[in-house]
């Protein structure tokens, strides 16, 4: 069972389905080491070799060596602007099929369907894409091209979800479901009936292996099209978590944080333009937080021409701040974005109007009355009255669903889960969480942040099912 139908959830189902990655004769990679290593047993599918081997000295943009290594066999050049073709040529071998459900809260795609439709990508188009359908080759059969490279929200959605009918996906997926638990049971506690099912229903989930004396149980309900609620339990061997980490956005935890004129998404700013409650000549709207989703707020109320005062903890050149780490080539209306910050901060006016930088700054509270109070690093305060608060500083995953909300997984197992801090302890070329065998987490939760890198674990967690399975050729 999959917890969660993003781009993670879809690679996964999409490798247990039998489809089997090989290394496609006569291609050649630009990694020499890599190329020699390939030749070595070129009828022995990815799937079955091993992956430590073949990602060993590999290098680039992610941390995990399975991650680079499904990366680069997918897209050989690519961080060099290469278009060299994949190396892997994909096979269907039914009878090496893992049964699997995929268990979301809304369509194939996860959490690209809650993104507002018109937002731009930061990664490139063809990073976005999945295996053996490349995402370029899908825009152009719509008559669409890349802008800039990049991809919109709406067309990301839309490919996933294709994407799982054009390959057959379907039976596996399960919308509309929520889990409210996920706990390990004994194999004799299960009753009868459903041990009968199990044995009766030969092809189907819940193939126990004769050895399992603990299996996971997994329960919920899925929301129907009345809004009625039909609850589930649903017995397991192995359980994979992919549920990202958009469900509960950071609080600063401040005073007057939950007063209505404060809000932590994005959608927030739009409703608020949609609806003129805020307009050129309101009040500035105060912008926390110095990341993309706090620069795309950025961008969306300087487009409508509405003062911006921008509060951030980080200094202008901190080289962890993800616009010093983004090409300006690529990527000019996040540049643009860095150089206000640093332009136009409130101690020198500077070339763009309605907008002042704040570094170096925390919010101490929110008033009533609308008026904030921050303070800088040397202790000063500062007040402003402003018209709403956007607090954008990051999201948590909700793990409620795991016993201790899964704070026993993490790396830190004092701290809660968290995709860029602490994410969950998972062996590098299984993805199977070290603390509780059976479980495995994939994407962010494992700490792979981009669409184009959470494939590898998906590789990793395929390899080790059919290892399990016992589903490897001799």
């Amino acid at each position: 069972v999959f917890l969660g139908n993003g781009p993670s959830g879809i690679c996964l189902s999409y490798l247990l389905s039998g489809y089997i990655p090989y290394f496609k004769r006569d291609s050649l990679h630009p990694h020499p080491v890599l190329q020699r290593k390939l030749e070595e047993a070129p009828d022995v599918s990815i799937l079955d070799q091993d992956l430590e081997y073949l990602s060993e000295g590999l290098e680039g943009r992610s941390h995990s060596p399975v991650a680079l290594l499904f990366d680069t066999l997918q897209r050989p050049d690519t961080d060099f602007g290469g278009t060299a073709e994949s190396v892997l040529a994909w096979w269907h071998e039914t009878d090496r099929a893992i049964p699997h459900l995929v268990l979301g809260r809304n369509a194939p795609g996860g959490a690209w369907h809650s993104i507002e439709g018109s937002m731009v990508t930061l990664s490139r188009g063809e990073w976005m894409g999945l295996p053996d359908l490349p995402f370029k080759d899908w825009l152009k059969q719509k008559r669409r091209g890349l802008r800039n490279n990049r991809a919109t929200a709406e067309d990301i959605a839309q490919y996933y979800q294709q994407y799982v009918v054009r390959k057959g996906l379907q039976k596996n997926f399960k919308s509309g479901a929520v889990v409210t638990s996920v706990r390990k049971v004994s194999a004799e506690s299960i009753s009868s009936h459903a041990q009968k099912d199990l044995q009766e229903n030969s092809d189907s989930l819940w193939n126990f292996n004769e050895r399992s004396t603990e299996v996971f149980q997994v329960d919920g309900f899925f929301k129907t099209v009345k809004g009625d609620k039909e609850p589930f339990s649903i017995y397991a061997e192995n359980v994979v978590l992919a549920t990202g980490t958009y469900d509960s956005p950071t609080w600063l935890g401040v005073k007057g944080e939950n007063l209505s004129y404060v809000h932590h998404q994005l959608s927030a700013l739009e409703e608020a333009v949609k609806n003129n409650s805020i307009g050129i000549m309101s009040d500035p709207v105060l912008i926390v937080g110095a990341g993309l989703t706090a620069a795309d707020a950025i961008l969306f109320a300087h487009h409508c021409n509405i003062p911006v005062i921008h509060v951030f903890r980080r200094r202008v050149t901190d080289p962890g701040l993800i616009f010093n780490q983004l090409p300006k080539m690529m990527y000019p209306e996040y540049h643009k974005v860095h150089q206000m910050m640093k332009e136009q901060s409130a101690a020198c006016a500077g070339p763009y109007e309605c907008y002042v930088s704040l570094p170096e700054h925390h919010v101490l509270s929110f008033g009533k009355d609308k008026k904030c109070i921050f303070q800088d690093k040397n202790g000063y305060q500062k007040v402003y009255k402003i018209s709403m608060a956007l607090v954008l500083t990051g999201s948590n995953p909700n793990l409620s669903f795991l016993p201790n909300n899964g704070i026993d997984l993490a790396m830190d197992s004092g701290q809660p889960v968290n995709a860029k801090r602490n994410p969950i302890d998972v062996d590098p070329f299984s993805y199977e969480c070290t603390q509780e065998k059976g479980l495995y987490a994939l994407g962010p939760l494992a700490g792979d942040n981009f669409v184009r890198f959470v494939q590898g674990g998906a590789l990793a967690v395929a390899s080790s099912l059919l290892k399990k399975a016992n589903k490897n050729p001799p």
